[in-house]
């Protein structure tokens, strides 16, 4: 099958997904483009089971209308209902090579509670508080992003921050690649549980001071991804 290295990366960041209670079920799905009309990302299948247990055949090449890009591609398959939410994002952000889709119910819940994503640890994690140090926008509807014009309302209200939050319904983060994407959505995941915890606990959430901020390093990709993803895919267990 072409492209055997991505499908196996993207459907490993399912799992991963799966694995941090991001994506619970069969709910979620994550995109990676191949080029400018092409895109790897995780359709339905007749034996679907949810993004635990994915594996490469869930995998399917199409372009960024939802046609089949190669021969056989959408046998006995179909896209997700949001595939738009990917292609519009892909279409829109040059910048951007991988899509997440998921439902954190931690994330989603401490938006209806009216706790945004801020920057209130530091060195607990490094990259979660610096996507979060300008805010994480907020998409305002829970609705299915199942078109172009409402996958385009979400592109407005993402801009080119790295995410937003989709009120009621869960969240959507880019990168460069597959595993900087995934990474993003753990990042935010807990931030969220841990506002949910400290608010609960009595306590106020309090951004991290400008001048400690300042002080946090950047430690790299190499660290920040490719250590960080190695360990992600060792916490996995065979697929199913």
């Amino acid at each position: 099958m072409q492209y055997m290295p991505e499908r196996q990366l993207v459907s490993d960041a399912c799992r991963v997904l799966a694995a941090r209670g991001l994506a619970d079920g069969i709910l979620g799905h994550i995109s990676l483009r191949m080029d400018d009309t092409m895109l790897l990302v995780r359709c339905r299948g007749p034996q679907e089971r949810g993004l635990r247990f994915t594996t490469p055949a869930d995998i399917r090449l199409v372009d960024l209308d939802g046609q089949t890009a190669a021969p056989g591609e959408l046998d006995g398959w179909s896209v997700p209902n949001e595939l738009p939410l990917h292609t519009e994002v892909l279409r829109t952000r040059p910048d951007v090579r991988a899509v997440v889709h998921a439902h954190p119910p931690a994330v989603v819940a401490a938006d209806l509670a009216g706790l945004a994503l801020r920057p209130i640890v530091g060195a607990f994690d490094i990259p979660g508080t610096r996507l979060a140090a300008d805010g994480v926008p907020v998409y305002p509807r829970g609705v299915l992003i199942h078109n172009r014009r409402l996958a385009l309302e979400m592109v407005r209200a993402l801009g080119e921050r790295p995410a937003v939050l989709l009120r009621g319904h869960g969240l959507t983060s880019t990168g460069s690649g597959v595993p900087e994407a995934v990474l993003r959505a753990v990042s935010l995941d807990t931030l969220a549980r841990l506002s949910l915890d400290i608010t609960q606990a009595g306590g106020s959430l309090r951004d991290l001071p400008e001048e400690d901020l300042a002080e946090l390093p950047d430690l790299g990709g190499s660290f920040n991804h490719d250590t960080a993803w190695r360990h992600e895919l060792a916490r996995l267990g065979p697929a199913d």
